[in-house]
């Protein structure tokens, strides 16, 4: 048998982790042990924040639309208290793209969902 050299293999298993770390400060960018485990936590950080991000746009949502309907006199929880017995199926994102954009739209919907209290 052939003796089995490595090398290209870790070289390659190693310019992965390296390319990965560009952009890093210090030792995290250049430095194998150091990026592994730079490039690991980043990524550990992007996957919980991919998650985070979404509670943060609804959060986000929620508060533009609480801030648009108590100009029109309602609280949050009552006007989706009212949108759920109404017909119209908007959601959080969509309601508040349209009081930011179109406030006459918007409070025809606050009107809508009023009539229904």
């Amino acid at each position: 048998m052939a003796k089995v050299k490595r090398g290209v293999i870790t070289h390659a298993r190693h310019k992965k982790v390296i390319d990965a770390a560009k952009g890093y400060y210090g030792r995290r960018k250049n430095v194998f042990r150091v990026a592994k485990q730079a490039v690991d936590k980043a990524r550990q950080y992007a996957y919980r924040d991919r998650r985070v991000r979404k509670r943060d746009f609804r959060a986000l949502w929620i508060q533009r639309i609480n801030a648009a309907v108590r100009a029109h006199g309602l609280t949050y929880s009552q006007f989706i208290f009212a949108m759920s017995k109404t017909d119209l199926e908007l959601d959080r994102k969509m309601l508040s793209e349209i009081a930011i954009s179109d406030p006459d739209t918007f409070k025809n919907i606050v009107d809508t969902a009023k009539s229904q209290l």
